[in-house]
């Protein structure tokens, strides 16, 4: 996915629920802060997003995101990207993540706003997971200097975890540290 997909998922989903603010938590998250990252950093074409500062219940506007902009609808057959309606709890985010969010406004935006995750709490998120994408994804964002490994290590105590889950994240990112050739 680039940017300008990004944009335009956002665009939808705003027209789709009538909300301006959208928070990006998953991997294209990415693109808010970086204009051009590396090409393993963009291999999803899934946009994992939720409105932002909504009162109540926020599920009906989740399911509208699925169902007009989700996997499998018009909007993916023809665009070739799609929308997830997520929520906060869809990855686990290091303490103070919500400071860091990296704000993409432009006039592509059509006056609304993607809230992405800051590079490194999105490494952990992904260290968190484990899953087998999210190695290349980690190790592609430490070759290109997005995510200065002790700034992970330090973070990583911040994950709402316990200390032996924390103490296997650390032993991910010096592995990805040591595979990434730095």
């Amino acid at each position: 996915m680039q940017r300008e997909q990004l944009e335009h998922i956002i665009r939808a989903a705003g027209f789709i629920t009538n909300q301006y603010d959208f928070i990006v938590i998953g991997s294209q998250s990415i693109l808010g802060a970086v204009r051009y990252p590396p090409p393993e950093c963009l291999m999803s074409m899934e946009a994992d997003i939720y409105p932002y500062n909504v009162d109540g219940d926020i599920q009906h506007l989740l399911d509208k995101i699925d169902a007009s902009i989700g996997e499998g609808s018009d909007f993916h057959v023809q665009f070739g990207v799609y929308a997830q309606g997520v929520d906060s709890r869809t990855a686990v985010l290091p303490a103070g993540w919500e400071k860091r969010l990296t704000a993409l406004q432009n006039e592509g935006l059509d006056g609304r706003a993607a809230w992405c995750i800051d590079p490194t709490d999105l490494f952990l998120a992904k260290g968190v997971a484990n899953r087998e994408k999210d190695g290349p994804f980690n190790k592609a964002l430490l070759r290109a200097g997005l995510v200065a490994p002790a700034e992970a290590l330090t973070r990583a105590n911040d994950l709402p975890r316990s200390a032996q889950d924390i103490d296997r994240v650390k032993s991910r990112i010096r592995r990805w540290v040591k595979e990434a050739g730095l």
